[in-house]
């Protein structure tokens, strides 16, 4: 079994917690398990449109942070009955890492009487309601996986702060936020503290761990990450498209938004959005867009990458959903 460098602190600052994990993954090596706790705040998916998404007027009456990840799939709401937990690791090719991350989360549920399963694409259900939710992203040869863990979350708060779009909800066949989600206390054989639980999950999750605190250096230069992008409107909301046309379509392998202008019949301004997984940032194929002419034969041609940039997809699926009648 790996040993992993186990991190844990204090620190509920959103800010902080997902500024944290970018530092991580991009400056470290070997294996770490990182268990953290934010004040209440919502978690945007890089790709997302937060205004669309969240519920910015509640949010911030509420004093609740909204911060966007370096992750893809959905917006998640977290407080302190929500424990997450993210894994940095080397990246493994040969294996399905949704599923290597999330068992020893699933297998520890499950010893403690909730029958948690893995659905769909990234999330952890039961009696199909989610409990979990997760999101990775490759960096260089190392990956970052990280997922929520709903322990006893505020369902009510969770409701008003989310604000889903349509498109998402309606294709699952449920109208509200609070039918889809539960949490870990309402399916426990016995009452236990979030203490407990989140001593229970990190060994569980490796018998051989060693602590690792955060050094003077590494909080700097944190700290800089918040100040020049996590704490930024222009990361956090900033990055919602502005477009005038806009084409959204749930896929398998996520929904997919592409907003643009039209200028002399050719694509301008076009901006790429939506809860699918990026292998890399998919700004520049949305910038490769703008000045194709908005024929289905230019659109597929420009298309001919779009799986180099988004899991799964293909050019033709989408382009023929664009022009569909």
């Amino acid at each position: 079994m790996k040993e992993f460098q186990f991190i844990t602190h204090d620190n509920k600052d959103a800010y902080f917690n997902i500024a944290s994990e970018e530092y991580l993954l991009k400056h470290t090596d070997g294996y770490y398990f990182y268990l953290w706790i934010n004040d209440p705040a919502v978690i945007v998916g890089v790709n997302q449109n937060a205004i669309e998404e969240v519920n910015l007027d509640y949010t911030q009456s509420n004093s609740i942070k909204v911060v966007r990840r370096i992750t893809g799939g959905g917006t998640v709401y977290h407080d302190g009955g929500n424990l997450c937990y993210t894994v940095i690791a080397p990246f493994n090719a040969e294996q399905d890492n949704y599923k290597a991350f999330t068992k020893p989360v699933i297998e520890y549920l499950n010893e403690l009487g909730v029958k948690a399963e893995f659905s769909g694409r990234n999330d952890i259900v039961v009696d199909g309601k989610k409990i979990s939710g997760n999101a990775q992203t490759v960096y260089k040869d190392r990956i970052m996986h990280h997922g929520t863990i709903l322990f006893d979350t505020d369902m009510q708060v969770l409701s008003h702060a989310l604000k889903p779009s349509k498109i998402k909800m309606e294709s699952k066949g449920i109208k509200s936020v609070r039918a889809r989600v539960t949490n870990v206390k309402e399916h426990l054989n016995s009452d236990m503290t979030m203490q407990e639980f989140k001593d229970g999950l990190a060994q569980k999750f490796s018998q051989s761990f060693a602590r690792y605190e955060f050094t003077k250096d590494d909080i700097i230069e944190i700290t800089k990450l918040i100040e020049q992008k996590y704490s930024s409107y222009e990361w956090n909301i900033g990055c919602s498209p502005k477009g005038k046309n806009q084409f959204t379509k749930k896929f398998d392998f996520g929904i997919f938004s592409l907003f643009f202008n039209t200028v002399d019949g050719k694509i301008a301004d076009a901006e790429i959005r939506g809860d699918f997984f990026s292998k890399k940032d998919v700004k520049p194929f949305a910038d490769a867009l703008c000045g194709v002419r908005f024929t289905k034969s230019e659109l597929l041609n420009a298309f001919t990458n779009v799986g180099d940039y988004i899991e799964k997809a293909t050019g033709e699926q989408i382009v023929d959903a664009l022009f569909e009648v």
